[in-house]
């Protein structure tokens, strides 16, 4: 695989370099040298993978992590074509209920700090069972990176702030990068290598124009389907933390189910639109909200985003799995400005630690 080394971050005078901020533009980065470091390391577990052909693969993952899981889950799905299951670490850490159907299946722990008391105790029941534990965690030196049979680096660097960013970023590298050597997908491959590039434009991209039209709300639904549902997962939840605004994640073919009733005038609707099929009938949707007053902010192909009021900058044509993490990058702007017109400090959300110890 060759790699591109990214452009050097453009200077951000409008935005307050908060330590979120900082960590956040230093992600295209530390992914591109991800990518090197972990090239022999990544083929040889993909082939493991490939003999072991197991029947189904799961992850274990909480918070943030948890999003990046289920992101990894599409791409098991869509490009491995292994079913994922989500496997909930009290099934293993309280209950000790791990199915010993488990056995040669892979379980993909994520953990930025690959210390958490829980998902320690569910991964190693599972283990226990026979499961093939694969740690994807920014400590290789962590207690869940000696524990697992296969460890991945994500390579973030140290990540001080509360709210992760790079070490999120990072971390759907590592799964796409996992997955496309898994499935041998010439595509996926060939994407990787645009990685560095296609996050640095997406760093630099501005989406500080939707700070005035977020910065009172207290409610709000994020969209994405497909490749960017974990992302909206991930938006949704990091605007909880930062800015304390109750954002709620659905899939743009769901949110039509019930969700809807709950938009009206003014209301804000951010959708994260994907590049890839599962764009089908976003232009609808977004049209429905537009029609009873929405504030409509999007991003994605002009023409799937055209009932937007504001429409965020965004590269399109590109691989549709880079591209929705792409977005997560230029979100984090985003969220950093917002936090901060608020009157919060996104780097220290109250009640919130960099490691949580749930039992």
């Amino acid at each position: 695989m060759t790699l591109t080394t990214p452009k050097p971050p453009l200077a951000s005078p409008s935005v307050t370099e908060t330590q979120m901020a900082r960590e956040a533009r230093g992600a295209p980065a530390r992914c591109a040298e991800q990518l090197r470091l972990n090239a022999e390391l990544v083929r040889d577990a993909g082939r493991r993978l490939r003999e072991l052909a197991p029947p189904f693969a799961a992850t274990l993952a909480r918070g943030s992590s948890d999003q990046a899981a289920a992101f990894g889950k599409f791409l098991l799905e869509t490009h491995a074509r292994v079913p994922a299951l989500s496997h909930a670490p009290s099934v293993g850490s309280l209950y000790h209920a791990t199915s010993p159907n488990f056995r040669g299946v892979p379980l993909i722990a994520i953990s930025q700090s690959g210390r958490s008391p829980d998902l320690l105790a569910a991964a190693e029941d599972a283990r226990a069972q026979g499961a093939v534990v694969i740690a994807i965690v920014n400590d290789a030196a962590s207690p869940l990176a000696e524990l697992a049979q296969i460890v991945i680096p994500v390579h973030a660097g140290a990540e001080t702030s509360v709210a992760a960013t790079k070490s999120f970023v990072c971390t759907l590298v590592a799964l796409t990068h996992l997955v496309a050597e898994w499935s041998q997908d010439a595509a996926l491959l060939a994407a990787l290598e645009t990685v560095g590039d296609v996050l640095e434009d997406a760093a630099n991209a501005d989406w500080t124009g939707a700070v005035e039209l977020l910065k009172d709300a207290s409610e709000m639904l994020v969209l994405g389907r497909g490749p960017t549902l974990p992302i909206a997962g991930e938006a949704a939840l990091k605007l909880k933390e930062t800015s304390s605004l109750h954002a709620e994640a659905f899939s743009s073919a769901e949110v039509a189910h019930g969700p809807m009733t709950l938009v009206g005038e003014g209301d804000p609707v951010l959708a994260l639109a994907p590049l890839d099929v599962a764009r089908t009938g976003l232009r609808e949707r977004l049209e429905d909200f537009a029609a009873r007053g929405a504030r409509v902010i999007a991003a994605g192909m002009a023409e799937d985003v055209a009932p937007a009021g504001l429409v965020l900058p965004s590269r399109t044509e590109v691989h549709p799995v880079i591209g929705a993490i792409a977005q997560i990058q230029s979100f984090y702007g985003l969220a950093n400005a917002l936090s901060l017109a608020r009157g919060r400090n996104p780097d220290a959300p109250p009640h919130l630690n960099k490691v949580t110890r749930t039992l």
